[in-house]
């Protein structure tokens, strides 16, 4: 069955809103060449509900699809992107009526910005910087989810220790060696977009590994995993990196460490992520 989601949904206040059972769009991020994010945007063709807007590409959902299934699909149809180089991280009810119609916003990364090719609901698509996002001409709806779609620069602290010992890998036989495979596969999954616990939304370039002991001695090799290594107690370098002042006012830092100890010696505004979050990651 296909197609059963196109048309009009009417509300309890008489508006309508397309798509009979809801609908879906793909907020697609991918990292530039300097590693900043950039969204996909379609700029509406003038025939289409408020036509000669910026917007995501999306469109009615079918009533036997999901909303990710949905997103994707319309995506697909009207950018052409190839779907299997898309990686859905999450998905967020944007605008709705009680009881009725929603719109739900899935967000997905991409390793790279995708090829794309447009069809008849397009005059035109573009890999837009986020920091741009906001100055260009937005469908209504789009503009009033984005602040809460948006990026904010994200600084991770990695308790290496602890996240290495949450899994029962045989680490301990080689921390250097286990530390090091770790790392390399966070690494891999770099950059992403990171879902906060207050329900925003940051950008990961890079995670700081703080390594103690025999871990010190790790072969770690890769830009996107830059290394503190503690003369002490970890614990102690992550307190103290924590506490160091953001590069951006805007800038959130994230400690991963499953420490009580270490969490009630953190800042009050330093946010705290469980080591199963970033594993689930890999």
């Amino acid at each position: 069955m296909r197609g059963d989601g196109d048309g009009w949904a009417v509300g309890p206040d008489g508006d309508r809103r397309w798509g009979k059972h809801g609908a879906a769009g793909l907020l697609l991020r991918a990292p530039l060449p300097d590693g900043q994010p950039a969204v996909l945007l379609q700029h509406r063709a003038a025939w289409s509900h408020q036509g000669g807007t910026w917007a995501l590409p999306g469109g009615a959902r079918d009533s036997h699809e999901s909303t990710v299934d949905a997103a994707v699909r319309e995506a697909q149809e009207e950018t052409g992107i190839d779907v299997d180089a898309v990686a859905v991280r999450t998905e967020r009810v944007t605008a709705g009526v009680t009881g009725g119609w929603t719109y739900t916003t899935v967000v997905a990364d991409a390793g790279i910005p995708l090829a794309t090719t447009p069809n008849g609901e397009s005059t035109e698509l573009r890999w837009v910087p986020e920091v741009e996002v906001e100055a260009m001409a937005l469908h209504a709806g789009f503009a009033a989810s984005w602040p809460t779609l948006r990026t904010r620069v994200v600084r991770v602290l990695l308790d290496t220790a602890n996240v290495l010992g949450s899994r029962p890998t045989g680490w301990w036989r080689d921390r250097p060696g286990a530390t090091g495979v770790l790392l390399g596969e966070l690494a891999a999954v770099l950059p992403r977009t990171l879902e906060l616990p207050d329900g925003g939304f940051g950008w990961v370039t890079r995670i700081e590994a703080v390594l103690e002991g025999q871990a010190r001695h790790a072969t770690v090799d890769d830009a996107r995993i830059p290394v503190h290594a503690a003369a002490g107690s970890g614990d102690d370098e992550l307190a103290r990196l924590a506490g160091t002042t953001a590069t951006l006012e805007s800038e959130v830092t994230v400690v991963v460490t499953a420490d009580r100890g270490l969490r009630q010696r953190l800042p009050h505004s330093v946010v705290t992520l469980s080591p199963s979050t970033v594993l689930g990651w890999l």
